[in-house]
């Protein structure tokens, strides 16, 4: 038998390229805003959120059965606050919920008729407006301070769906350029300014409408009670509105819930 000559053997080695893929889970402790929940299966929920860390986030939930677990029910309703704990993984649409707790219980909203279904709407145009949203911790604080108001108002909520709606697009980089605001403008809903002219398009805001919005876009949860507005006249401003949001967010449908928000105020 022939035996190599050991000391100066070199056996040949194929070498092959070895990649080794790490996923790395981050656990994420954060405050989040319940947008969205739809039940697929029994006591199964996939909820839309919009966090703190993280922005627009899916989550596959798992309801509780009993009165002992984590996971309950009523943690899920729309505008709730809620602190989250999560391993975020980047490459699942679905995340996985490993704690939650209420954060900031909302027991006034949730027990008035009249701010219910505002919060039901609000939660649903949210749903839609915020559909591409990455972490933005000052649309985030806007949201959470706009629940809480919502929740402890106690004059006329009549117009906060409104005010809230306008002020939310400076948060999503649209908002209306009120250095362009003057008596007798058009409003242009394209390119989100107002001119002595009307645009050459037909999507404009004739003078007299222009001025409301323009006067609304002044107004904050504090003195919005101040201006009076017909039924008929808040229901124009929402739909210019809407119309305004289809222009600048992608895909955004008829909502659900606005037909009973129309006959909600007198």
């Amino acid at each position: 038998m022939f035996l190599p000559n050991w000391p100066n053997f070199r056996p040949k080695i194929f070498h092959k390229p070895l990649f080794f893929i790490i996923f790395v889970a981050m656990e994420t402790h954060t405050k989040a805003v319940i947008l969205h929940s739809v039940k697929y299966a029994d006591n199964k929920m996939v909820v839309d959120m919009f966090t703190k860390s993280h922005g627009r986030v899916s989550f596959a939930v798992t309801v509780a059965k009993s009165s002992r677990g984590r996971m309950k029910k009523q943690l899920f309703q729309p505008l709730s606050i809620l602190e989250v704990v999560f391993d975020f993984r980047p490459s699942k649409a679905l995340q996985r919920l490993t704690d939650v707790r209420m954060a900031q219980p909302l027991p006034l909203m949730m027990a008035d008729p009249y701010k219910l279904s505002v919060a039901l709407f609000v939660a649903e145009f949210l749903t839609y407006a915020t559909m591409s949203e990455q972490q933005n911790d000052t649309l985030f604080k806007y949201i959470v301070y706009s629940v809480e108001w919502l929740d402890n108002a106690q004059g006329s909520i009549a117009n906060f769906h409104v005010v809230f709606m306008l002020r939310l697009a400076r948060f999503l980089g649209f908002s209306p350029n009120m250095d362009t605001w003057g008596r007798g403008a058009y409003f242009d809903l394209r390119e989100g300014v107002f001119s002595s002219s009307r645009p050459m398009h037909p999507d404009v805001v004739e003078p007299a409408e222009a001025e409301v919005i323009g006067t609304l876009m002044r107004l904050n949860y504090a003195n919005m009670g101040h201006m009076s507005l017909s039924r008929a006249q808040r229901n124009r401003c929402l739909d210019l509105i809407l119309s305004y949001y289809r222009l600048h967010v992608a895909s955004f449908p008829d909502l659900k819930s606005l037909d009973i928000l129309r006959e909600l105020f007198v």
